[in-house]
């Protein structure tokens, strides 16, 4: 099958799960003899080991998207001096600058791009389509998520081809622009809803708030867990000692990092714990600076600080350097998400999880393999991770059973076969 894919480009600097869902799900196609092309947008694809081959050139270059919307001549100007833009100094250098940008800044480009060739971004939109419709044509287009809906029309127009999105975690980045923005971008998702074949999320549970979102018959949305490419041995056969708490995820409160380490905090005050370490990565943005400064010394004042490591190089996808310590995982982020792909790469790894029974993180460890608890609870989360780490025996046997359901369920090729079904369950619903 021919398959386009868009995908946003990224600069590496935090744990991006969309951008590693897209990236694993091209290369895990491909191994299946699927013919993608995969087009990235806003930025390169930075990511090392995360890094996927493709021969198209950027479009919606993150420098020039961001002044067409703020200078509006720049709308008219040469398309040579706009590709000037794009050159790949000046990208890497925005890119990291990619997490100190906020939904609150981005609603009225956000609207504009979903705008299409109503908006700011109708000359690159051309472009695109241009590129497009000189390569062999594509018989399904795959849209990363459903901000980019505003380029659904014409491509569909232009190609023929099914239009299937993704859905994750756009609702709190809509929710987070604020008014007038947050309701004018539901409006227009909503509108052009319409446009698309299928709609694929990354759990039940999302499914169920995006169809409510956008008024998405139940057909319309078919759930396709993300997958990772297993490792070929698990981290460990015997738990590690001294016993370590793994953290991954951008460093930050909203992600949960505050309520571990508070957490962390307890539990090396027991006797029991007093060797317990904390390892955290996945990304300090330059708007994460100031509040991880204050988490040093806030380690440091309260003599934890050889205890704790935060990497502030993080690029892209942690490896064994990473995983290998750990007893357990837990990204206790207090709002859920829609999915969890950290917790996949620990659980295939044989690592178990400790995770809040909210959101998405239940349909994950709802067979087993980690350890669900009540965030409404005062002390829940210490509670869980001290039960667990008192008893070796169950870590072991929950890393296990973690490896053995993450292997069945949560594999990429497994992932790549579904999303197959759905593309050929989209030519036959497009619109």
């Amino acid at each position: 099958m021919r398959i386009l894919s868009l995908v946003p480009g990224s600069g590496g600097t935090f744990y991006c799960q969309n951008c590693l869902r897209d990236r694993t799900m091209v290369r895990a196609l491909r191994r299946l003899d699927h013919d993608v092309v995969m087009v990235p947008l806003y930025l390169p694809m930075y990511g090392g080991d995360t890094e996927v081959d493709t021969a198209a050139p950027i479009f919606f270059g993150g420098i020039g998207a961001y002044l067409r919307e703020k200078l509006p001549l720049l709308r008219h100007a040469p398309e040579g001096l706009m590709r000037l833009l794009d050159a790949p100094a000046l990208l890497r250098w925005a890119a990291k600058q990619e997490g100190s940008t906020r939904a609150a800044d981005l609603g009225a480009m956000t609207l504009s791009m979903l705008n299409g060739e109503r908006g700011g971004q109708a000359a690159e939109i051309d472009r695109l389509v241009r590129w497009i419709t000189e390569q062999e044509r594509p018989e399904v287009i795959h849209v990363s998520n459903a901000l980019l809906l505003g380029l659904a029309p014409r491509l569909r127009e232009a190609t023929g081809a099914a239009i299937v999105c993704s859905l994750q975690d756009e609702e709190p980045w809509v929710e987070g622009m604020g008014a007038p923005f947050t309701g004018l971008v539901w409006d227009a998702m909503r509108r052009l809803s319409g446009e698309v074949a299928l709609f694929l999320s990354t759990s039940r549970w999302y499914a169920g708030r995006m169809r409510e979102r956008l008024g998405l018959a139940e057909e319309r949305v078919r759930v396709v867990c993300p997958g990772v490419d297993p490792p070929a041995a698990p981290a460990w056969t015997v738990p590690p000692d001294p016993p370590t708490i793994g953290y991954l995820s951008r460093v930050h409160p909203a992600q949960g990092f505050d309520a571990l380490l508070n957490a962390f905090t307890e539990l090396r005050r027991d006797p029991r714990f007093g060797a317990l370490r904390l390892s955290a990565t996945g990304g300090v943005t330059p708007a994460d600076r100031a509040y991880v400064a204050a988490v040093k010394k806030r380690l440091q004042r309260d003599g934890l600080a050889d205890a704790v490591e935060i990497n502030e190089s993080f690029s892209s996808a942690p490896g064994a350097e990473f995983f290998a310590p750990l007893s357990v995982l837990s990204t206790p982020a207090p709002a859920g998400e829609a999915f969890g792909l950290q917790i996949v790469e620990a659980m295939i790894r044989g690592i178990p999880a400790v995770q809040p029974r909210i959101a998405a993180y239940p349909e994950i460890l709802e067979q087993g393999g980690g350890v669900l608890y009540d965030p409404s609870a005062p002390g829940a989360l210490a509670e869980a991770l001290g039960e667990l780490l008192a008893d070796p025996e169950r870590i072991r046997t929950l890393g296990a059973e973690a490896r053995e359901i993450a292997l069945a369920r949560f594999s990429a090729n497994a992932a790549a076969r579904e999303t197959i079904a759905a593309y050929e369950a989209a030519r036959e619903l497009r619109p």
